[in-house]
């Protein structure tokens, strides 16, 4: 259909759909004046020809070409302006060189990299100024190192510790000034410790510790 497919337009859609059908011409589009024309074509050019675009002025263009280097050529984007250029090399990077990014700015960007990271690389996480980032740590970490987590100022961090903890550790929680904290704990802890929560402020609590002893009652 006329217009359907157009390079000399500026609609997204319509670059896509012509170099989609001539990809042949890509590579002439590399250093136009029109950023969305030079990040659609970054899509269908060999990856011989990204070099040209690598220091592109436009992040949304550099994000296309992260897309697309191989994982093991992504380190020169590592300290990118944009926080989505880095996030996706975050993504995407080779593992033994995804803690360079461990300490960036941006908390997405630690967030990629903590989701990616084995459990034993995530210690330096521990303290990170970002609760999202801390919640997927203590999701992560093993079990032999929880305890280094049980003290975290945010309950959310500390709800999933005491889900996670062994019966016996967990009853250190049993006090927590959160409720949700100290429910989750309740519902693991040794019956020996259930009693201690038997008056506790909050009704759901109090109705789990009876609950618990009267099932060992029954």
């Amino acid at each position: 259909m006329p217009g359907d497919t157009c390079v000399a337009v500026e609609s997204g859609r319509q670059i896509d759909r012509f170099f989609r059908i001539n990809p042949e011409y890509a590579q002439l589009y590399l250093q136009d004046e029109f950023w969305e024309r030079r990040a659609i074509a970054v899509r269908y050019v060999p990856l011989s020809a990204l070099n040209k675009v690598i220091d592109d002025e436009d992040e949304v263009v550099r994000r296309a070409v992260v897309y697309r280097l191989p994982a093991h050529k992504l380190k020169p984007f590592i300290y990118d302006l944009d926080r989505e250029v880095r996030m996706t090399v975050a993504d995407r990077i080779d593992s033994h060189d995804l803690e360079l990014l461990a300490n960036d700015e941006d908390y997405l960007v630690r967030l990629t990299v903590a989701r990616r990271l084995q459990p034993g690389r995530l210690f330096r996480f521990i303290k990170d100024p970002d609760l999202q980032v801390r919640k997927v740590v203590a999701e992560k970490i093993p079990d032999v190192s929880l305890g280094l987590m049980k003290d975290d100022i945010a309950p959310e961090v500390r709800r999933i510790i005491a889900q996670r903890m062994s019966d016996e550790e967990a009853i250190c929680f049993l006090d927590d000034e959160d409720w949700l904290v100290r429910y989750t704990a309740a519902q693991h802890v040794p019956l020996t410790a259930v009693t201690h929560v038997l008056n506790d402020e909050e009704q759901d609590i109090r109705l789990l510790a009876k609950q618990r002893l009267d099932e060992k009652d029954g």
